[in-house]
């Protein structure tokens, strides 16, 4: 049965954990110059010291709200819509000067490619105290040693040694931690994590994910994760959210919304990690382009379970079962 509700309400509800609100996005719209739309009314909530995954394939958004949270959307891009709320202070139009205050400091990020968001110039130790100075103003002695005493943490062994040494003379496991390190530096209440593991090897991939999850453990930090891989979210997410073209489809608790998924969109995502049978599994078709025309539910022309009122008449993003919420006319 369908749970009718305000907008306000259903920001409210998908925050879907106990405790203060941490980070509020609410009917985000991103759009280029031209008015492409890249984003269409985005929806996602982070508690404070939760833990949530964004999944959905390569075109979904995931990127894309992060770079929108973080006021650092590609030049041509803007919002157009929404707010994006950081406890109770709105960043939506915040002066450069002021996010920049914020970026590091109180929402920091760690991206796919450690050696392209480490500058190549500078021994990665500078670059940690760097941050570190720039936004808690200590001295640059004890900025050296709580980068020193951070590597260490982190698995870099003689930290007090490689702090002194530059990006290539890093692994990619290793330049990862660094990067991982440059973000925690000044403690932020949240961590976004995007694609932090693409491109290692599986072992280094549990590792650095280890090391991600004792990190935000220890500073009881909230962590927003974006991945392609399910299974990373089932390991390291208490709560996930399903996006598809620029919009939310479905979110509530891990467990229960890759269980029991409501969209088709989650199911078929579920299928291809665990294929019945031992056959390949694939959803038919493809992300439509940023720019296509929409009418009816964005998933539609892929979904095995469209109809007639799936095509012409879009579905409200809903609470279809306790705490679990979900975009789809069939449920």
């Amino acid at each position: 049965m369908t749970t009718e509700t305000t907008p306000r309400e259903r920001r409210t509800a998908l925050r879907g954990l106990p405790g203060e609100p941490l980070l509020e996005v609410a009917g985000l719209e991103v759009a280029t110059a031209a008015g492409v739309k890249l984003l269409h009314g985005m929806e996602l909530a982070v508690p404070a010291g939760a833990r949530v995954g964004i999944v959905g394939e390569s075109g979904s958004g995931k990127s894309m709200t992060a770079a929108a949270v973080l006021g650092l959307l590609p030049d041509g891009v803007r919002a157009t819509a929404g707010s994006v709320r950081l406890r109770d202070r709105e960043l939506s139009g915040l002066p450069e000067r002021e996010l920049r205050a914020i970026r590091g400091r109180e929402i920091s990020i760690v991206y796919q490619n450690a050696v392209t968001s480490l500058n190549p110039l500078m021994p990665v130790g500078e670059q940690i105290a760097r941050v570190c100075r720039t936004h808690t103003g200590v001295s640059k002695e004890a900025a050296r040693e709580r980068t020193v005493e951070l590597l260490d943490r982190l698995g870099i062994a003689d930290a007090r040694s490689r702090a002194n040494d530059y990006p290539h003379h890093f692994s990619g496991g290793m330049a990862q931690r660094v990067a991982i390190a440059m973000a925690l530096i000044c403690d932020p209440a949240l961590l976004i994590a995007d694609e932090p593991t693409t491109g290692l090897d599986a072992t280094i991939q549990a590792q650095v994910l280890d090391v991600i999850d004792g990190s935000v453990r220890e500073r009881e930090a909230a962590l927003l994760l974006i991945s392609h891989d399910l299974g990373v979210i089932r390991a390291m997410c208490d709560h996930v959210a399903v996006v598809y073209a620029g919009e939310l489809l479905e979110f509530g608790a891990t467990e229960e919304v890759l269980g029991n998924p409501l969209s088709p969109y989650t199911a078929g995502l579920v299928r291809c990690l665990e294929p019945a049978d031992g056959e390949i599994a694939y959803i038919p078709g493809r992300i439509p382009a940023p720019g296509t025309p929409r009418r009816g539910c964005v998933f539609a022309p892929r979904c095995e379970q469209a109809t007639d009122s799936c095509r012409t008449r879009q579905p409200e993003l809903s609470e279809l079962r306790p705490h679990h919420w979900a975009s789809c006319h069939h449920q």
